[in-house]
């Protein structure tokens, strides 16, 4: 005769069951006690343009010759090159000008992560173009050194991000930003464990 097998199987569902119970209560206990550290963080195109416009107006003579005077910054993305660009209403006055002219700088920037700051900042800003009208076209060539040299005096390790000490520790863990991708709609950081 055989003996019943149903009580040690019942006994068996009921030991696993309670073992699921505590491990889901774990981890529903784990996951209200400590933050959330994602892999990744995305900056909207709107938050670049906050921080970038914090910088403007800017004034700045240049080599006691020319007056120059930016403002209105209008960020753009550049994925294909992965670097942002910022055009900027420029008002140019010198005494080698009969009157004032009016242009449009457009700059571009690489990102890079500062350790010593928490901050994404703008690295190795450069000059994409300079469109002056009027009588400044004849000195083109001076307008485009001074706004090489405005360039990176005004936007060199400028920060568009800093992050805040929480956003970079979980559970004793210390995380950095790794790689930084513009993306067409924003600007994606990787969030990896140093």
């Amino acid at each position: 005769m055989t003996q019943p097998v149903a009580p040690t199987r019942r006994r068996f569902l009921l030991a696993a069951g309670a073992a699921a119970a505590v491990t889901l209560s774990l981890a529903a206990c784990a996951a209200s006690t400590f933050p959330f550290i994602p892999s990744q963080y995305t900056f909207s195109q709107q938050q670049v343009q906050e921080a970038v416009q914090r910088k403007f107006p800017y004034q700045r003579t240049m080599s006691q010759v020319f007056d120059v005077a930016l403002a209105n910054p209008v960020v753009g993305f550049l994925p294909q090159s992965n670097r942002i660009s910022v055009r900027l209403d420029a008002h140019l006055a010198s005494p080698f000008l009969r009157e004032p002219v009016d242009g449009v700088f457009t700059l571009s920037s690489e990102l890079a992560y500062d350790a010593a700051s928490k901050s994404v900042v703008l690295k190795s800003p450069s000059v994409d173009s300079v469109n002056v009208g009027g009588g400044a076209q004849a000195y083109t060539q001076q307008i485009n050194a001074a706004a090489a040299v405005l360039a990176t005096q005004l936007l060199t390790n400028y920060p568009i991000y800093t992050f805040k000490p929480e956003q970079l520790q979980f559970a004793g863990a210390n995380y950095e930003p790794g790689t930084i991708t513009i993306l067409t709609n924003g600007i994606r950081v990787q969030i990896v464990e140093k």
